[in-house]
């Protein structure tokens, strides 16, 4: 018999990144050299990336979501990510895909974009 796969209460909802991947600080510091051109914060810090899952090719799937459905650079912002990580020394191909769940929170920021919004 096979029982449906269900989610596990408390289980995350973003996958875990490839925290353990020598590439992954790099990539990293490239997703913050990316902005939301109508805050001046780093996606990274804003919490826009919520995947950073690099295999053993070197091939990195980024995985992210923007403030809002109708952000005016959602086609844009993807193309914009992976043209800052392909460059990385060792990266093979960059694959950046946008969802909607979990949607994006204020909650999801960094302590430092919430200091330099004025949330702190």
């Amino acid at each position: 018999m096979n029982q449906p796969t269900e989610q596990l209460e408390g289980a995350p909802l973003i996958k875990p990144s490839s925290t353990d991947h020598p590439l992954y600080e790099p990539v990293v510091e490239a997703c913050r050299s990316v902005y939301d051109p109508e805050i001046p914060v780093n996606i990274y810090d804003l919490g826009l990336v919520y995947t950073i899952e690099i295999s053993d090719q070197n091939e990195v799937s980024i995985i992210m979501t923007l403030t809002a459905p109708g952000c005016p650079v959602a086609g844009e912002m993807p193309g914009w990510l992976a043209e800052a990580v392909e460059p990385l020394a060792g990266v093979k191909q960059v694959d950046v895909d946008i969802t909607w769940d979990p949607p994006w929170g204020m909650e999801m920021m960094s302590d430092e974009a919430r200091l330099e919004l004025g949330f702190m």
